[in-house]
């Protein structure tokens, strides 16, 4: 079982590094809006095959209106604002910028969790904050510190952004204690009627074959079979910590996917850059797991 639990986290890890690059392969073909209206299609589809397969289906006719009124939020949080802030944020930048950028989320949620969950802010905690914001700098300003050297500050800005979208969709979503897959199905199914209405607002047309194949690409991979994979090594795993560390090396393997397919060559700030980010979230980790252990001595 655990090492079932360390090939569906692997997978997950595979599947997510090439994320960033079929982002930028799509935007190719498609607007933004449209990769997301494909995409979460695609994954819309896609769990509610898996719920059909298991015969939980019916399951999303029992909730409560409350909950079906949290599933409207998240919905409009993950898919629609998450992805629409971050694919906006990729048709601006390189991808070696923007998808470390994106990778800020774990400290986002530490944020909102100080303001929703009225969790302490400690010493550590700023001090990840300031490495991981040193981190942004170099990467955005392709290490020369300068504003005129940056590519796009809307673009970087709204990378940046999209991790905070995230860290609150984390925060409010952890606090439901529904299943998983259930919340995301529904959260998905409600996510796309916002995706279809922005786009029906918006100019729309048909990708051709090799856009759509790209679309459909990242609705699998990134928003579908991915985050079922996950869950399951999480669900195997005899330790979450030993599995969800695993996930720092997801921007690594993205940027070696970035320069071997899309060609760009990565910058030396971009990996330096990307360290700094990652040292940050590492000790808040170090934080949040020190804090959970005197709260344990206390009780």
């Amino acid at each position: 079982m655990k090492n079932n639990a360390y090939i569906y986290a692997s997978l997950s890890i595979l599947f997510w590094g090439t994320a960033a690059t079929a982002f930028k392969i799509a935007l190719q073909y498609v607007r933004f809006y449209e990769l997301l209206f494909w995409a979460s299609l695609t994954a819309c589809l896609y769990l509610i095959t898996v719920l059909m397969i298991k015969k939980e289906i019916k399951v999303l006719f029992t909730f409560t209106k409350k909950e079906y009124l949290l599933s409207a939020l998240l919905g409009f949080l993950n898919p629609f604002l998450y992805y629409i802030v971050l694919f906006k944020a990729y048709s601006l930048l390189q991808a070696q910028i923007a998808q470390p950028l994106n990778f800020l989320w774990p400290l986002t949620t530490v944020l909102f969790s100080a303001v929703i969950l009225k969790h302490k802010i400690n010493f550590r905690n700023i001090i990840a904050l300031l490495i991981s914001f040193l981190g942004i700098m170099i990467i955005s300003s392709k290490g020369s510190f300068s504003l005129s050297k940056i590519e796009s500050l809307w673009g970087v800005f709204l990378a940046l952004f999209s991790s905070v979208i995230w860290g609150l969709f984390f925060i409010i979503n952890v606090r439901d204690k529904r299943s998983e897959v259930h919340k995301l199905t529904l959260s998905f199914a409600i996510g796309f009627f916002y995706i279809f209405i922005f786009n029906i607002a918006n100019k729309f047309d048909f990708p051709d074959l090799k856009g759509l194949v790209a679309c459909i690409y990242v609705g699998f991979f990134e928003m579908g079979i991915t985050f079922v994979f996950w869950l399951k090594a999480l669900s195997l795993s005899d330790s979450l910590s030993k599995i969800s560390n695993l996930i720092y090396l997801t921007p690594f393997l993205s940027l070696f996917v970035i320069n071997f397919i899309l060609k760009e060559r990565i910058l030396p700030s971009s990996i330096f850059g990307l360290v700094f980010i990652i040292l940050g979230i590492l000790i808040q980790n170090i934080s949040m797991n020190k804090n959970r252990m005197e709260k344990s001595k206390i009780l």
